[in-house]
């Protein structure tokens, strides 16, 4: 049985916002969508949507299906928490016949190393949900004011830090999970009980504990990290080792590069904080920003340090305006060295030390074939927009119950079959041939590490098409490339609107939606992720995108290619690559 939504433990602020006051008297994110998952009505209430959020899903309205199906236009978006992309073949297996029997189909990797399902009826929610948590997985907290899904590289190398990372990804997700709300969220989504499941490791489980030590202590018994309004808004959090920045580490809220000993083990990490890219259109005070270097820290103190950070912007994160309310924000206005002398005085209560050196960092993608360690492999797959369907996602599953694999998923949208017996390569890699899949020799590099978010018809932030013309848009880069005999490739991201769920602020060239089938045009971002593109353009038809850039393409050519193509923009300069945009009128 649940027990009546308790009652706040803060003092009712009247200045308080429509957000914060809707979290406060959820009773911990209960009400009103438990009330509203027993009625009858097709869609929930936006008082329900906002909350619905932090159990893992979004309400969406399809717009190509407003006019002919009122009731099928309003589904369910459902987004898994999948720890460094880690999904188990019993998961997996559980995900496509849902994704088949509830929603479009499709499962769709996202660029935060997760599975998402569209189009799930509201009357299905429950029992797509309950089905996910009987299987091994998990929605909980993969949306929302709170932690976001933690990611790691998705490779399972079993040397250079690989395994102490993904361990230390899995860790955290615990570690910053929601106290009350697993609870509410148990009991919300299936019948008998399965709170084993969130019983953390010893270390883990000593450290929450420390969530009620002064400083760290929400004033909150039941979310003691968190408080009764949890975050200002969205936070993320990801680890990787010295070298690979296949997760981006540097747009994330906390960015972590771990250090091992001698023997594997963690022996500290070098942290990045303030990292975020959504914006608004037409408002300069939203903007992209890269992480800054907070300091190292030894292993034994990165739990505390994390749970600090958390604290430091659950008490100073702007709860007014929501579009300020990232921590990236707190950085850029109060300055790192605040930053850090607030979160060892008031906070963490202990030194930091200056960061230590780090290898160059560079894009891995892990596509083709990679020994795992003696006697097993691993395989990547390339996938465009991470969009699994038709017979290649049951192909897929097919290959993962026969020899029982365990999948991963890349912040590329690319998927890693792992776990593989070298008795069993050969046959696999048939298999995959059978399938159509390229080796990914033969992957062009344009499309190998090009992003693009769903937007339409799904996504009601979206002006514009994204995921759907993004193959089309390659193809057209691709032929302008050859044409014009250039050999490198491009780091190309696209977004449907200014929110930035591909990153394409990061990239050599983003086109982030402005309008229908316009695009601001972002140039200068590294291929490596870590410089922030500029914007050029505001409204670029995307039928003049070839002739906008050919110019740049020239010079670029013309310089040698020695540089990449986004350090090639960035040594023109600003003022320069302006005078060069051919805008079409």
């Amino acid at each position: 049985m649940l027990d009546g939504p308790s009652k706040p433990t803060e003092s009712i602020d009247t200045a308080l916002s429509k957000a914060e006051k809707r979290k406060l008297y959820s009773g911990h994110l209960r009400e009103p969508l438990l009330t509203e998952l027993g009625n009858d009505e097709i869609r929930f209430s936006e008082d329900a949507v906002q909350l619905l959020k932090f159990h893992g899903s979004y309400q969406q309205n399809h717009r190509e299906l407003r006019k002919t199906d009122k009731i099928k236009c309003w589904q369910m978006m459902l987004r898994l928490r999948n720890p460094g992309g880690r999904v188990p073949a019993q998961l997996f297996s559980a995900l496509d016949d849902l994704s088949n029997q509830y929603g479009n189909g499709t499962l769709r990797i996202t660029t935060r190393q997760a599975f998402q399902m569209h189009g799930i009826p509201k009357a299905d929610l429950k029992t797509v949900i309950g089905t996910i948590i009987e299987n091994l997985g998990s929605t909980l907290a993969a949306c929302g004011d709170i932690n976001r899904n933690v990611m790691a590289p998705a490779a399972p190398f079993e040397n250079n830090g690989y395994p102490a990372a993904r361990k230390l990804a899995d860790e955290i997700a615990d570690l910053l999970s929601p106290k009350a709300a697993e609870g509410s969220y148990l009991d919300m989504w299936v019948d008998g009980d399965l709170s084993y499941r969130f019983k953390p490791a010893k270390p883990v489980k000593q450290a929450r504990e420390r969530q009620f030590a002064e400083g760290v202590f929400s004033g909150s018994k039941d979310e003691p990290i968190y408080g009764d309004t949890y975050l200002p808004r969205k936070f993320k959090v990801a680890v990787t080792v010295s070298g690979d920045n296949s997760v981006d580490l540097l747009t994330q809220d906390i960015g972590l590069v771990l250090f091992t000993n001698k023997n594997g083990t963690m022996r500290g990490c070098n942290v990045y904080v303030g990292g975020g890219l959504g914006r608004t259109h037409n408002q300069d005070d939203t903007f992209a920003r890269i992480a800054d270097p907070l300091g190292y820290v030894e292993a034994e103190n990165i739990f505390d340090l994390l749970q600090s950070i958390m604290a430091l912007q659950r008490d100073h994160g702007d709860r007014e305006v929501r579009k300020h309310a990232r921590m990236k924000y707190l950085l850029h206005k109060r300055g790192i060295e605040w930053f850090r002398e607030t979160l060892i005085k008031d906070y963490f209560k202990r030194d930091i030390k200056k960061l230590i050196n780090e290898a160059p960092a560079k894009l891995m993608d892990y596509l083709g074939w990679h020994r795992q360690k003696p006697g097993l492999w691993f395989v990547g797959l390339p996938f465009m927009c991470g969009r699994l369907e038709g017979d290649i996602k049951a192909g897929i599953r097919s290959i993962v119950e026969r020899y029982q694999l365990e999948i991963r998923l890349t912040p590329n949208q690319d998927l890693l079959l792992c776990n593989i017996g070298s008795s069993q390569k050969s046959s696999i890699k048939a298999e995959l041939a059978e399938l159509g899949f390229e080796l990914p020799a033969e992957v062009a590099p344009l499309v190998r590490h090009a992003l693009a978010c769903p937007a339409l018809p799904t996504c009601g932030l979206a002006v514009t098409e994204s995921e759907r013309i993004l193959p089309d848009v390659l193809e057209r880069l691709e032929s302008q490339l050859n044409n014009l005999e250039i050999k490198k490739s491009i780091l190309v991201r696209m977004t449907g609107c200014p929110n930035g769920c591909a990153r394409p602020y990061m990239a050599e060239l983003g086109l982030v939606g402005s309008g229908v089938n316009q695009y601001q045009l972002w140039l200068g971002g590294s291929a490596n992720l870590q410089r922030l593109a500029r914007p050029f353009l505001q409204k670029m038809p995307l039928e003049d995108l070839e002739a906008t850039i050919e110019p740049l393409l020239l010079s670029w050519k013309d310089a040698g290619g020695r540089r990449g193509f986004g350090e090639h923009i960035t040594k023109l300069g600003d003022a320069t690559v302006q005078e060069m945009l051919k805008v079409p009128g």
